[in-house]
């Protein structure tokens, strides 16, 4: 009987890392994953409804938020794939997000410190690149296109020796949902000391939800 995990708490320890670094008591630990989920949340949703009104983007590009909580200061850092948004207005930019966050978190005792960091290959990280898709597959691109050229855009990167896309749900509206997926290269998911990048996405398009997966093998220690 095959079971599932994760792959990224599978390798905590060893090649993976946590996102959120910040120690509590036993009762107050639910408090602080709320507030870490409060926090995502309100960035996402502020990038996602600025980026409507600039342009008419591919997805929000946001690889990846690490918080750091320590005695009076939480500080945030946002990989960003794309971060034209908030450079161009940088300050003015950063500090309606700050101000945002802040309302919303609705606490005194901390403050709140946000900083933007580029990552240097976007379509590398599987939070962009399931972005990517799941704008292909909104605009009725054929899934099979699709899952191509995204495979075809993590070439171009040298670090990437292996990709698997997996799309489930009612694909193209046919009754019946399915799972189709395409790999290219090697992607050793039961090896600990493989550094494997993971992302689970929704989409939402007319003929219902879709999940998009997407493991991509970086580097093995």
């Amino acid at each position: 009987m095959g079971q599932k995990i994760n792959p990224l708490g599978f390798r905590l320890g060893t090649t993976q890392s946590h996102h959120s670094f910040w120690f509590a008591q036993p009762k107050n630990f639910s408090a602080g994953l709320e507030e870490d989920k409060k926090i995502r949340d309100c960035i996402k949703n502020y990038v996602q409804k600025n980026m409507r009104i600039s342009s008419d983007s591919e997805g929000i590009g946001i690889a990846r938020i690490e918080i750091q909580k320590r005695l009076d200061l939480i500080q945030v850092i946002i990989h960003m794939g794309f971060p034209n948004l908030l450079m161009e207005g940088q300050t003015r930019g950063i500090e309606e997000l700050q101000m945002d966050v802040q309302k919303k978190l609705n606490s005194v005792n901390h403050r709140l410190n946000i900083a933007i960091t580029r990552v240097e290959k976007p379509y590398a990280q599987p939070t962009i690149l399931a972005e990517y898709l799941a704008f292909q597959l909104k605009n009725r691109i054929p899934f099979r296109k699709a899952m191509k050229k995204a495979i075809e855009l993590t070439e171009e990167t040298d670090t990437i020796k292996g990709i698997q896309v997996q799309i489930a749900g009612r694909i193209e509206g046919k009754e019946k949902a399915r799972v189709e997926w395409v790999r290219d290269g090697r992607v050793p998911l039961q090896t600990i000391r493989a550094k494997i990048d993971y992302c689970s996405y929704k989409v939402q398009t007319i003929h219902g939800v879709l999940g998009i997966k997407i493991w991509i093998f970086v580097d093995e220690e």
